[in-house]
Parts: C-alpha cells; structure tokens; sequence
C-alpha cells in the first residue's frame, strides 16, 4: 500500500452493501477453500498491530480488565514496573 491507495476515494457503495442479506451474495466466483490452502495458509499481521500482539491467559487478562482503571494502560504500567525492578536489581 502507498500514499495515493490512502488518498483514493472509495467507490463502494456501502449502503446497499449493508442493505444485502447472506443469501443475496453471489459466491460463484470464487473457489472453494480446500486442506492445501489452509496448509500453505499464512497469517499476516500489519506491522503496527504486530508490535502491539502479545497473547494473554483468559483468567490474567480477565482480571485487568476488572480493575477500575482502562486495562491496556494498567497491563503496560505493570509491564514497565517489572522492567524497571529488573534494572534496579542489576545495577
């Protein structure tokens, strides 16, 4: 993607495409999904989101998010707390 694929105007017309149902969605075109795509599949993050990526246990991030604060800052202040111990304890 470059600067001009930014600045193109979109010419979809998302109205109607929002007015469409499942069932008014012509798939003929488009080939069936087998085992060896999956297989050669790749998932490919965009590189801002990749940075942010970090995999968290359902019950550890169900407790930040139960805090009374906005957990994403809480969980990146703990993060940064621990870093800070590290070095204390090195120096």
């Amino acid at each position: 993607m470059n600067e001009n694929d930014l600045n193109n105007i979109s010419r979809t017309n998302w109205e109607a495409l929002e007015a469409m149902s499942d069932e008014d969605i012509d798939y003929s075109n488009i080939p069936p999904l087998t085992d060896e795509f999956f297989e050669k599949a790749t998932l490919r993050v965009p590189a801002t989101q990749a940075r942010n990526l970090i995999q968290l246990d359902s019950d550890v991030m169900a407790w930040f998010q139960a805090q009374d604060v906005e957990y994403k800052t809480l969980i990146n202040s703990v993060l940064r707390q621990h870093i800070n111990n590290i070095r204390e304890r090195l120096r």
